[in-house]
């Protein structure tokens, strides 16, 4: 790279916002959980690579424990990495080298448009679902598994019923039983996505759902945001009484049914995990592949603490 385009680190005070939102907003591959707004709220600290005039950016979530310093996937930001109009392997190896020899472990996501294979650097590959929206509803339907269309007849059957809008805390109320025993979620992660998603909602950029049960109890419930020609469904929750009645399903049909036609591709996150997957896909969702890297350089006695 020529001298006015080399890679710069940047701490977080020093990131022109403007310049850095443009830059993502530009991007083929940007993403909503690389804008500043969401960063803040997100990550516990962050900085950044950026080439030249933010011609293409990498944010760089960290943390120190036990005297390091190392890079992480924050709560609900199901990628990241290196974001710009013209992204190569040479240059995602170039910001791979440009990150600070402080950072002793890196274990991160990187975003559908990094999926390349960088001599030196151990990536591996991970799955999400994407759906595309853009078809009328009749035929996306026309697309999912027999077995869901039953479901969905049978949750109107019974009298359930599905409300937009439902409060945050209500969808996170479901989602701390559901991550509990699988994730250590911390009480302060909640509270951050609780006023990020309702500093979203009050600018068109996210919404919820819940299905209901014919008594008022909340069976199942879904939030999406929107961003960059996507429709994220970042955080779902569903209670044991609505597998039966298909209510989870129903959260997705009513969004797909009232975003059908629309310029808009339905990222469903995942996953790797088997049944996950299979549910996405029985919506008639694709697969989207994307890298992780996971980088240990901690010192030998304390290495082994930290495995992927």
């Amino acid at each position: 790279m020529s001298e006015n385009s080399a890679i710069q680190y940047l701490t977080r005070d020093q990131i022109d916002g403007n310049q850095w939102n443009a830059c993502i907003h530009k991007a083929p591959n940007g993403l909503i959980y690389a804008y500043t707004d969401y960063l803040d709220a997100m990550a516990k600290n962050w900085d950044a690579l950026v080439l030249g005039s933010y011609q293409a950016v990498m944010p760089l979530p960290w943390n120190k424990k036990w005297g390091f310093y190392y890079l992480y996937q924050p709560f609900l930001c199901a990628s990241l990495g290196v974001f710009g109009e013209e992204i190569t392997a040479s240059m995602l190896k170039e910001f791979l080298q440009a990150i600070p020899r402080r950072f002793r472990l890196w274990d991160m996501y990187f975003n559908y448009g990094n999926f390349f294979p960088v001599p030196g650097y151990e990536l591996y590959q991970r799955i999400s679902h994407v759906l595309d929206l853009r078809t009328p509803y009749d035929t996306l339907y026309a697309d999912f598994r027999t077995s869901y269309k039953t479901l969905l007849k049978r949750f109107d059957k019974i009298g359930c019923t599905i409300k937009k809008n439902i409060p945050i805390e209500e969808v996170l109320q479901l989602t701390r039983v559901k991550l509990v025993p699988v994730a250590n979620v911390k009480e302060e992660e909640y509270s951050r996505f609780t006023q990020l998603y309702k500093k979203l909602a009050a600018l068109g950029k996210g919404i919820s759902y819940g299905a209901y049960s014919p008594h008022g109890e909340l069976l199942a419930s879904g939030v999406f945001l929107f961003s960059n020609g996507r429709a994220y469904y970042i955080v779902a929750g569903n209670h044991a009484d609505g597998r039966t009645v298909g209510a989870s399903h129903q959260v997705i049909n009513t969004f797909i049914r009232e975003h059908a036609g629309r310029e808009l591709l339905l990222d469903f996150e995942g996953s790797d995990v088997h049944n996950i997957a299979f549910f996405f896909k029985s919506f008639g969702a694709v697969e989207e592949k994307y890298p992780g890297i996971f980088y240990n350089k901690l010192p030998r006695l304390v290495r082994w603490l930290k495995k992927r």
